[in-house]
């Protein structure tokens, strides 16, 4: 058998091109990178019918069952940090890509900027040398996997801005070597592992398939979920080839509990988008629903509630301000910019993201219908946003409902103040203000409340005291009674 081994060169650059069995294998040229070393004896007596392609895969299948692999993860924010600490955890050693200094720095020194990834436990795995964070992409050719984890946002057309995803591909390219493992994480249309990410990785001369694996693993991280986190939570994978999702499979079972293979790409790509158009849809009918049975005077959560109780055939969903987070917002776009590749308009998806997208609008018209029966008008009111983060108990601002609701509020004339403990500094439109503190004070100077996210460390029973309005869009305090309280 032949035996590439990879050694490292200190202090100069090497760059060849290697002939072996035939074949001309491009040598990677890194300063004080990785160079190949030919295991001659072994070149001689090879067997004739084994593929380099099939030694390199056997060489890096040994390296993730033993834990040597060394991984590398692309993009260090709410998914590839807690991915990091658990490849970590199961004993492999780590090196995080990012074009932030400043988190790299933050790394390195061991403290966690995400509530998911405890400060003690990233310190720990730093402090023994298993976590170490770099902006140095050249890096990449000391890893034998790398994990893709960066954003996939919309433009203002709602179109998939796939920049950040090529920019990230193009970093890693040049430092490929054969027998590498190049997984995608970041949220998606179907077709862009191979379409966009494939054709960059390809463009130095390795081929997938043959000289290198790719896959698509689609993240699924809850932030502040208490029960599933990245561990725990099943991962779905699907390679351009068998052996590419094999080889997946095999790294991410390495730390994470189950691994659930698909046939292709495409198909783990549209897991993702499946998972969140459903909730998307769902959660547009119950808004819906909740405008209709307002207007009919019946309460829809209790509605709700009731149906539930239906062992079978029923998923409760609920209403609420409109949707944040970096997923639900955005992704059912992606498939619906996708399939007018294929003559098809996905009607049902984009009617869904107009009623989502109009909630905050509807809160504001329910605040100033509040206002107008204390006589009051939005313009020149004093509103306390309770909460802005996008759901409870994180710190988390992408896409909250709060952002929409705060300008249209300020379109109205109406004067802005908010409280959330974990957002300290609230932005929009260019404006920042600071969170204020939820004292007696603080709510009796307000004309109204309106609770938007609603943090397990807010003391309701205080709010409900002192303020002389509140607009409850969370159904969090279905408890009191009062005429202050009002349901959205």
């Amino acid at each position: 058998m032949v035996r590439l081994d990879l050694f490292y060169m200190e202090d100069w650059t090497v760059g060849f091109d290697m002939m072996l069995l035939g074949r001309t294998i491009p040598a990677v040229l890194l300063a004080r990178g990785a160079c190949w070393r030919i295991d001659r004896a072994a070149v001689a007596g090879h067997d004739a019918g084994s593929t380099i392609s099939e030694r390199v895969h056997m060489g890096l299948s040994e390296r993730l069952s033993d834990g040597s692999a060394v991984l590398g993860v692309v993009g260090l924010g709410y998914v590839g940090l807690p991915l990091s600490v658990e490849m970590a955890k199961a004993g492999h050693r780590v090196i995080g890509f990012d074009i932030s200094a400043e988190k790299v720095g933050l790394v390195n020194a061991g403290t966690s900027y995400i509530p998911d990834v405890p400060i003690e436990q990233l310190a720990d795995l730093v402090d023994r040398g298993l976590i170490v964070a770099t902006t140095d992409f050249s890096r990449v050719g000391e890893t034998d996997a790398v994990v893709i984890c960066v954003p996939t946002p919309l433009n203002k057309t709602k179109e998939p801005d796939t920049s950040f995803m090529e920019a990230a591909a193009a970093s890693v390219a040049p430092y490929l070597r054969p027998g590498m493992l190049v997984t995608l994480e970041s949220t998606t249309y179907p077709g862009t592992t191979e379409e966009v990410i494939q054709p960059i990785l390809e463009a130095g001369g390795l081929t997938v398939g043959t000289d290198l694996h790719l896959a698509f693993s689609p993240e699924r991280v809850d932030p502040g979920n208490p029960v599933y986190q990245t561990r725990n939570t099943p991962k779905v994978v699907g390679g351009v080839t068998p052996a590419c999702g094999e080889m997946a499979v095999r790294m991410y079972s390495r730390f994470i509990d189950t691994v659930v293979p698909v046939s292709s790409t495409r198909a783990a790509e549209m897991t993702k988008l499946l998972e969140n158009i459903f909730r998307c849809v769902n959660i547009a009918l119950m808004n819906e629903l909740l405008q209709v049975s307002g207007r009919m005077g019946i309460n829809i959560w209790e509605v709700v509630d009731a149906a539930k109780t239906k062992p079978f055939g029923f998923m409760p969903f609920y209403p609420g301000p409109g949707l944040g987070g970096h997923c639900i917002p955005i992704d059912p776009f992606y498939l619906s910019w996708k399939a007018r590749e294929f003559d098809f308009h996905t009607e049902f998806i984009e009617l869904a993201g107009k009623v989502n997208e109009n909630m905050p609008y509807y809160v504001v018209t329910r605040l100033m219908e509040a206002l107008n029966t204390q006589h009051k008008s939005l313009a020149g009111s004093k509103i306390l946003l309770l909460g802005v983060a996008y759901k409870r108990d994180i710190d988390d601002l992408r896409e909250s409902p709060a952002i929409r609701i705060a300008e249209l509020i300020g379109d109205k004339l109406g004067d802005v103040v908010y409280h959330d403990t974990w957002v300290p500094e609230f932005c929009v439109r260019g404006g920042c203000i600071p969170s204020v503190e939820l004292t007696q004070e603080a709510l009796c100077g307000v004309d109204a409340v309106v609770l938007v996210t609603d943090h397990s460390n807010v003391d309701y029973h205080a709010v409900v005291r002192h303020a002389p309005l509140i607009l409850d869009t969370r159904n969090t305090l279905r408890a009191f009674d009062g005429g202050k309280v009002v349901r959205l």
